[in-house]
C-alpha cells in the first residue's frame, strides 16, 4: 500500500527553513547555546562581548564539563565518574542507566587492556548486582563479558564494543547529562523537539533529527 505521507526533500526542507523569520536575539541565543554545548569557552566569551548575549550557565563550568567528557573519550572511566561526582553527585544518583553505561565502559577498557581476571571480578562485584534487577542491564553485561571468549575480537559478534565509537558514544551521553544538570531548560527544549517531530511524522517524511546527541538532520525515508 502506497504511503499517504508527503515526501519533503532536504533541499525543500532547507528552503522552508530559510524562509522562516527569526529574530536576531533568538539567533544569537542559538549560537551561544551551540558554543556552550560544544564546550568552546573562548568563542562563547568573545561572542558574549560582541553580541551582548548571555549564556544560561556560568561559562566557568564548561571547563569542568569538558574535562569529564575528555576523560570518558580517553577511556579513563574511573576518573570521569570521580569528576562527575565532584561536579554534582545527583547526576549519577538519579540516572542509573548512565551509571551502568559508564561501568560497562570501564569493564570494556579492562578487557581491552587484557586484564581478564580483573574484568571478571569487576563485573561480578559492580555490574552483576545491578543486572539482576534490570533485564536490559543483564543483556548488556552478557554481551560485554562475551568479549573475553575471543582471542581475536575481530571475529567476535560484539566486537564493536571495543571500537572507539563506543567510547565516544559514552562520552556524548555523559556530556549531555552534565549539561542538562547545569541547564535545566535543555530537557524541556528536547521534549518539545521530540513532540513536534512526532506530530509531523504522521503527516510527512522529512529531514529530521533522530540522534539528539549529535543533532544532525537525516534524510527522509518511508
Amino acid at each position: 500500500m502506497a504511503s499517504s505521507k508527503k515526501l519533503i526533500s532536504r533541499e525543500e526542507w532547507e528552503k522552508r527553513l530559510n524562509n522562516v523569520k527569526i529574530r536576531k536575539e533568538d539567533m544569537n541565543k542559538l549560537v551561544m547555546n551551540f558554543l556552550v554545548t560544544e564546550g568552546n569557552v573562548e568563542a562563547a566569551k568573545k561572542f558574549r562581548m560582541e553580541s551582548g548575549t548571555h549564556p544560561d550557565i556560568d561559562l566557568a563550568t564548561i571547563t569542568d564539563r569538558m574535562a569529564v567528557k575528555k576523560a570518558a573519550q580517553c577511556g579513563n572511566v574511573k576518573d570521569a565518574i570521580e569528576k562527575i561526582n565532584d561536579l554534582n553527585p545527583e547526576i549519577l544518583d538519579t540516572n542509573p542507566q548512565l551509571f551502568f553505561q559508564l561501568q560497562q565502559q570501564r569493564l570494556i577498557e579492562l578487557i581491552r587492556n587484557g586484564k581478564v581476571e580483573e574484568a571478571l571480578e569487576f563485573a561480578q562485584e559492580e555490574l552483576a548486582p545491578r543486572a539482576e534487577e534490570n533485564q536490559s542491564f543483564l543483556e548488556e553485561l552478557e554481551r560485554t563479558i562475551s568479549l573475553v571468549a575471543f582471542e581475536d575480537t575481530s571475529n567476535c559478534p560484539v566486537g564493536e564494543l571495543l571500537d572507539i565509537s563506543q567510547r565516544l558514544k559514552t562520552a556524548s551521553e555523559v556530556n549531555a547529562a552534565v549539561l542538562t544538570s547545569q541547564n535545566p531548560k535543555l530537557p524541556s527544549l528536547l521534549k518539545m523537539l521530540i513532540w513536534a517531530q512526532n506530530k509531523l511524522d504522521k503527516k510527512a517524511a522529512y529531514p529530521c533529527i533522530n540522534d539528539l546527541s549529535n543533532a544532525r538532520l537525516e534524510d527522509p525515508t518511508f
